[in-house]
């Protein structure tokens, strides 16, 4: 069932994201980027349509299991989040799924970054006042370390993707975050932590934008604290 889109939803995660004891993480050796978790409205059956072939998009990547095929389908619906998948030609994380965000520029704070990377990624404009707070920190394989900035959106919005960095932008329905088979644990040999997958559409989102998703079903969603900051990645988003 589809979450509602209304002011009582804002206020709410609002309120717990104020309350919350935010982890931060301090590692002078990693980078800093910020992502920003964009709170939109949708309708449901309004998926979208990838504008290349799964062949064009995915660069090799292959499929987590049988049955899936990596098509972000039948997500639509109330309240939902703005979710990218990246373009296969760019020369890290290439055709992954994303929220919208990248590095810090000199003197930027996580929520100037995250604005600045929606405007300049997804073409959607919004002011500071739109911020509704942070979610944990998340250190990164790759060398960074993530601060996720939950931003009201205030409606639809109209995203335009910037199409040498994003292939297209989902609106993904908050509920899809509490499907019964939300969220997994897997084990890797490479690390003794264990791998989170967040199913969505006809695909496995990892960490750390999985992470992250988490994160906004726990806390802003459920009101629960749990940290997922030491949940692992996959061995293919370490580089």
């Amino acid at each position: 069932m589809s979450i509602g889109y209304d002011e009582a939803l804002r206020d709410r995660i609002r309120a717990r994201l104020v309350a919350h004891d935010r982890r931060v993480v301090t590692d002078p050796s990693k980078r800093h980027a910020a992502v920003a978790v964009v709170l939109v409205d949708s309708e449901t059956g309004e998926d979208r349509v990838d504008p290349a072939p799964v062949d064009d998009w995915i660069g090799g990547r292959p499929m987590p299991e049988a049955g899936l095929d990596g098509r972000m389908v039948d997500v639509s619906g109330g309240a939902a989040f703005l979710l990218c998948r990246r373009a296969s030609r760019l020369t890290s994380h290439a055709a992954q799924w994303a929220l919208p965000g990248g590095r810090l520029d000199p003197g930027e704070t996580a929520v100037d970054a995250a604005l600045r990377e929606l405007d300049e990624e997804v073409g959607v404009g919004l002011p500071g006042s739109a911020v509704l707070g942070l979610l944990d920190d998340y250190p990164t394989r790759s060398g960074y370390v993530i601060t996720p900035v939950v931003v009201w959106g205030g409606g639809r919005l109209d995203p335009q993707p910037a199409p040498d960095e994003v292939v297209a932008v989902y609106r993904v329905g908050l509920h899809q975050l509490q499907r019964a088979d939300s969220p997994r644990f897997i084990t890797i040999p490479e690390s003794p932590r264990p791998v989170v997958q967040i199913p969505l559409g006809n695909d496995l989102i990892h960490a750390p934008t999985g992470a992250v998703l988490l994160q906004l079903r726990w806390l802003c969603l459920e009101g629960r604290g749990d940290p997922v900051d030491e949940l692992e990645q996959p061995v293919f988003a370490w580089k």
